[in-house]
């Protein structure tokens, strides 16, 4: 994914997901330049390994166990997010450095393995970012609004299309300041901190999907800072 040219060279990003197995890898690179000559290279690199931290908890069997009509309806939402991040947009929105959504520290860091009653269970694949409740919650860059509902796990949620495959969510929010269908810029409103949803003190859930990879989002500030207009 690129993001601009300057001086010869070219950035782009691209997503490794959290479980993908560490070992080299090649891609494969086709450009066009102003005259319409195509040129094909090709990179490798290398994953490593990254040691995520274990979290244990035991919990009732209220809090962990969902009767049928709860779980008929995570199922839904579950297909309706994988059919959400399949989409395609041609039109590359973003641009620039990006923006922490909300200034609060981090609670919960991306890839906790969690294991509850002995049962392992999802990996955190966002980061939890502290916050009152009322707090601003901005868009970390622009984008168009496409899904602003309240789901059972994450709450009031926002999720922005950045383009090219690129999105980022926005969860547990108190209220939501967007509509399905806006264009937002970079540091647009687009709700308050808040703790609906499967949440027990207000904070922001903040997540990133590159192309279907599950990425740190906390990445992005740092390897996007040399673009900050």
């Amino acid at each position: 994914m690129g993001s601009g040219a300057q001086k010869g060279t070219y950035d782009g990003l691209l997503g490794i997901d959290l479980n993908i197995r560490p070992a080299a890898y090649e891609i494969k690179v086709i450009a066009a330049d102003g005259e319409g000559k195509i040129h094909r290279s090709s990179l490798s690199f290398k994953v490593k390994k990254a040691d995520f931290k274990t979290q244990r908890l035991s919990l009732p069997s209220t809090m962990v166990d969902l009767d049928p009509e709860t779980l008929e309806r995570v199922e839904r939402e579950g297909k309706r997010l994988k059919a959400l991040f399949q989409n395609f947009r041609e039109e590359r929105l973003w641009s620039g450095a990006f923006l922490r959504p909300v200034p609060g520290e981090i609670t919960t860091g991306f890839g906790l393995r969690r294991i509850i009653n002995g049962q392992p269970r999802s990996p955190h694949t966002g980061v939890d970012l502290r916050g009152e409740k009322g707090t601003p919650v901005l868009a970390c860059n622009r984008g168009v609004a496409v899904l602003v509902d309240a789901l059972f796990f994450s709450g009031k949620s926002v999720i922005l299309d950045h383009g090219w495959g690129f999105y980022s969510m926005y969860f547990h929010l108190s209220e939501t300041l967007a509509g399905e269908g806006d264009r937002v810029r970079k540091g647009a409103v687009l709700g308050r901190v808040g703790s609906t949803g499967r949440s027990t003190r207000p904070h922001l859930h903040w997540a990133v999907r590159i192309n279907g990879a599950r990425v740190d989002p906390l990445s992005l500030l740092r390897i996007t800072e040399h673009l900050r207009e």
